[in-house]
C-alpha cells in the first residue's frame, strides 16, 4: 500500500497517526501470538453485511446494516469481521478510526497470510 492510504486516512481522521507501515497487513510475531492489523473503509446503513472489495490503496470496502449511532456499527463490524473471518470477538479490536468510516484493525491470532486469503475469500463472485 502506498502512502496514498496514509493520506487518505490522514484526511477523515486527523487525530490518528498511522505510519504507512501500521496501514498494511503486518505479522506481528511475539511467542506463539501472531497479530495482523488491516485497514477497513466502513458504509454503515446498507442493505446487508458484506464486503464488497480490495480498494487499490490496499483498503478493504465493507458494508454494514447497522446505524453509526452509539457505536453500534463498530460492535457490528467487529462481530461480523469475527464471525466472517472464523475468530472469536475478542480477537478483533478496532485501534483506530472510532467515529469515522475508515478504521485500523487488528486481528489477533491470524497470520496476515491468512487474514487476506479469508477476506478474498468472502468477496461476491
Amino acid at each position: 500500500m502506498g502512502t496514498g492510504a496514509v493520506t487518505a486516512l490522514r484526511s477523515y481522521a486527523p487525530d490518528v497517526y498511522l505510519s504507512a507501515e501500521s496501514m498494511n497487513v503486518v505479522d506481528r510475531k511475539g511467542g506463539a501470538d501472531v497479530t495482523c492489523t488491516v485497514t477497513v473503509k466502513v458504509s454503515p446503513r446498507s442493505g446487508r453485511d458484506e464486503i464488497v472489495g480490495l480498494e487499490a490503496d490496499g483498503i478493504w470496502r465493507i458494508r454494514l446494516k447497522a446505524p453509526p449511532v452509539e457505536g453500534r456499527a463498530n460492535e457490528a463490524l467487529v462481530s461480523f469481521l469475527a464471525d466472517s473471518l472464523g475468530v472469536a470477538k475478542n480477537q478483533v479490536e478496532i485501534v483506530a478510526g472510532h467515529a469515522g468510516r475508515y478504521k485500523l484493525i487488528r486481528l489477533c491470532g491470524l497470520a496476515a497470510s491468512e487474514a487476506e486469503r479469508r477476506l478474498c475469500a468472502l468477496l461476491n463472485p
